[in-house]
């Protein structure tokens, strides 16, 4: 068996470690952790996850008996756990700031128990999405085959969770959830999306909604669609300005094929559909029907030719 000389390695790998932290001003002692971590988020995800879900996403030999025990033991440890995570975050965004660890403390506990008591609306709107996934695809025999297969149901129960921390101003655990959802499913929603109720996406591979996208209810959307920014207006010494509407709106009762492209804060009106392939930067009316036809068609408005880089999320 070979011998490595690992020595040399780990000290310049330290020399790189400590570059980094000097050129960003990490000033913490050594040994503390400055930010949350993936895995225990990853960990107590799962455990929401199951949580919500106790019969059909928890432990195999869990019995109606002690659904609910093992829902408030599992509550109380991942809550717990996540705290542990919003007192990181919360101490991360205050790094080059005077530390008030009582003010944190009172942030991080307030955000958790808000989250805490919106865990019944949030099963209650999943319960929709699983119903909406149901009656929307001829090939789901039952909602639990819904809940148990299919990657837009997952990602919404991911989603509908990192929304409630993005709100609550733990931006980072957000897009670490959101993110863990990804690399599950193939569907990109930013944590601030606002997504409403009955939302089913189907199939979902490719699917990015971006950060201020606003949907409404009974909404469906199938793979590779793209709810994205048009342009990404820039400040004074040219850093992109954050924070700014720039994705679509839609309203309830709107079907969007695969492959469609929707860029911009347009909005797409109550009950139009629009088909598979679109590229769109512009309002759809109420009731309307865009074809790929249709979108060629349409005024430019500064979108991008064929062949040219495409602004997403």
């Amino acid at each position: 068996m070979p011998v490595f000389d690992i020595a040399p390695v780990v000290q310049a790998l330290s020399a790189v470690r400590q570059q980094w932290r000097d050129a960003q001003n990490r000033s913490r002692e050594p040994g503390e952790r400055e930010f949350p971590s993936r895995n225990a988020v990853s960990q107590i995800m799962d455990d929401l996850k199951s949580a919500l879900f106790p019969m059909r996403l928890g432990p195999t030999d869990l019995r109606h008996e002690g659904e609910d025990f093992y829902v408030g033991y599992t509550l109380e440890s991942a809550l717990h756990r996540l705290l542990d995570q919003a007192r990181l975050e919360l101490r991360y965004q205050n790094r080059h700031k005077p530390c008030i660890e009582a003010e944190i403390e009172q942030r991080a506990v307030a955000a958790i128990t808000a989250l805490a008591a919106k865990l019944p609306r949030l099963r209650a709107l999943l319960d929709s999405d699983v119903v909406a996934a149901y009656r929307g695809d001829p090939a789901a025999s039952s909602v639990d085959e819904v809940l148990l297969c299919y990657p837009g149901v997952l990602a919404m129960i991911y989603h509908r969770i990192a929304h409630e921390l993005y709100v609550h101003e733990l931006p980072l655990l957000a897009r670490v959830a959101a993110e863990l959802a990804h690399s599950q499913t193939g569907i990109d929603i930013h944590p601030g999306a606002q997504i409403g109720a009955s939302f089913f996406i189907d199939h979902g591979t490719g699917v990015v909604i971006g950060e201020t996208a606003i949907i409404g209810e009974r909404v469906r959307i199938y793979q590779a669609v793209t709810l994205g920014a048009k342009r990404f207006p820039t400040d004074a010494r040219g850093g992109l300005q954050k924070g700014l509407p720039r994705h679509p709106i839609v309203e309830d009762d709107v079907v969007i094929y695969a492959g469609a492209t929707i860029l911009g804060r347009v909005t797409l009106g109550r009950g139009c559909v629009i088909g598979g392939n679109v590229w769109l930067t512009t309002d759809v009316p109420p009731g309307g029907y865009i074809t790929q036809a249709d979108s060629q068609d349409a005024p430019d408005n500064g979108a991008p030719a064929p062949g040219q880089n495409q602004a997403n999320a």
